[in-house]
């Protein structure tokens, strides 16, 4: 495929800013450097930014090279910042005026031919000064209805900011906090550099949701699309799945080592995934609220005791409650108390156990540079089988007389 013979470099812009950067940059990337340049100019400039990061370094200088020394310099003060900062979602498109501008001057500028409303997301003006200082924004549905002959210094607003390092999590607090489409980007001048629409936000929360959803399935190694080799999606998965086997493997080896105590109480197999998926499902609550804690940056690694010491108290009301609901359910079926409290009293055990793994195993990773999201489900459900396995098989076995 070439801009030159299927479509013009506009066209072919508006077409792939509906893909994904990574199908985006695979498309670039098969095309002749001639060809993929003018596209990528047409791109929004955020947009630009995502899709040249995703390249080689090799390609994308490339590719920046056939740029005019305006864009280029953009493009790489854009992909300096990290995608999850303010710096690598803004976009450069926006409308400023000096503050001696009057009403009237502005509106026909917004209204004329050389805008570029395809790019240019138009919710405010920003005033600025000398070096695009920002001095104040103004809604466009003001502007529209003030006194035309006023400068536009006169109505402005003073503009909320954010600083091109602040994170995805600082931002998606602040479009909560604040009902405004875009906030301005300034640098430590007070120089404005852009803008951050909460939609994008909004899309790197979500992608990013995804991504954490995807790594905790097991899918190690970013995004994975059908349309990507198949060896490639496989190993991918493989990655994970193999050692998972091994971790099940160690679980199927303690019910190996009390066959002798299955065999004598067969109804003991029964109770055995109840007691193990309860107690993971108690752990993956914990889970989700450490990554949360985590991700708001309300615990930290150093937190590890004070987490456990909440969650093992959680573990033992919640344990004490399943356990009894669990325990009762078994007296009631085979009419054995012993039974009853064996079951019950694992499940309650391993409770504890399962919030105390959940809550601090997310910090721990995060202490060791490590992802929570990809190691901290398996690793729990497999923790919580192998003691749910234990202990309930342990327990009875200690008991075994009184369960035949």
């Amino acid at each position: 495929m070439t801009c030159s013979c299927l479509a013009s470099p506009e066209r072919a812009a508006s077409l792939v800013e509906e893909l994904p950067d990574t199908h985006t940059a695979d498309l670039i990337e098969d095309m002749p450097v001639g060809d993929a340049a003018p596209i990528v100019v047409e791109l929004a400039s955020d947009h630009r930014a995502d899709v040249l990061a995703e390249l080689d370094s090799e390609d994308a200088d490339a590719i920046i090279a056939e740029l005019d020394e305006e864009d280029a310099q953009e493009v790489r003060e854009l992909i300096s910042y990290a995608p999850d900062q303010a710096g690598g979602l803004m976009m450069t498109e926006f409308a400023s005026y000096p503050m001696a501008k009057t009403v009237r001057e502005v509106v026909e500028d917004l209204t004329g031919e050389e805008v570029d409303y395809q790019l240019l997301t138009v919710h405010y003006a920003y005033v600025v000064v000398k070096q695009k200082k920002l001095k104040g924004v103004i809604r466009l549905r003001d502007l529209v209805f003030a006194d035309p002959e006023k400068t536009i210094g006169q109505i402005a607003m003073p503009a909320l900011t954010v600083s091109p390092e602040q994170t995805l999590d600082d931002l998606e607090d602040f479009f909560d906090e604040h009902d405004i489409a875009a906030v301005p980007v300034v640098d430590s001048r007070g120089m404005l550099i852009g803008i951050v629409r909460r939609r994008a936000v909004l899309e790197a929360v979500a992608e990013r949701s995804e991504a954490d959803h995807l790594k905790a399935a097991g899918i190690i190694g970013g995004d994975e699309l059908r349309s990507m080799p198949v060896l490639l999606r496989s190993r991918r998965r493989l990655a994970w799945l193999s050692i998972n086997i091994v971790l099940n493997i160690i679980a199927a080896s303690v019910i190996a080592f009390y066959e002798d105590t299955l065999t004598a109480v067969i109804a003991l197999a029964v109770f055995l995934p109840i007691v193990s998926d309860m107690s993971g499902c108690s752990g993956n609550q914990a889970v989700a609220v450490s990554m949360r804690e985590l991700t708001l940056g309300a615990a930290v690694p150093a937190d590890v005791i004070r987490v456990w010491r909440k969650e093992a108290l959680v573990g033992v009301i919640n344990g004490l409650a399943l356990g009894i609901l669990l325990g009762f359910a078994a007296w009631l079926w085979k009419g054995n108390a012993v039974l009853g409290l064996v079951v019950g009293g694992a499940l309650a055990a391993n409770t504890v156990v399962a919030v105390s793994i959940g809550g601090t195993v997310p910090l721990i990773l995060r202490r060791l540079k490590l992802d929570p999201a990809v190691a901290s489900g398996p690793l729990l459900t497999t923790v919580t089988d192998m003691c749910g396995f234990f202990l309930l098989l342990s327990i009875a076995s200690l008991v075994l007389p009184q369960l035949g």
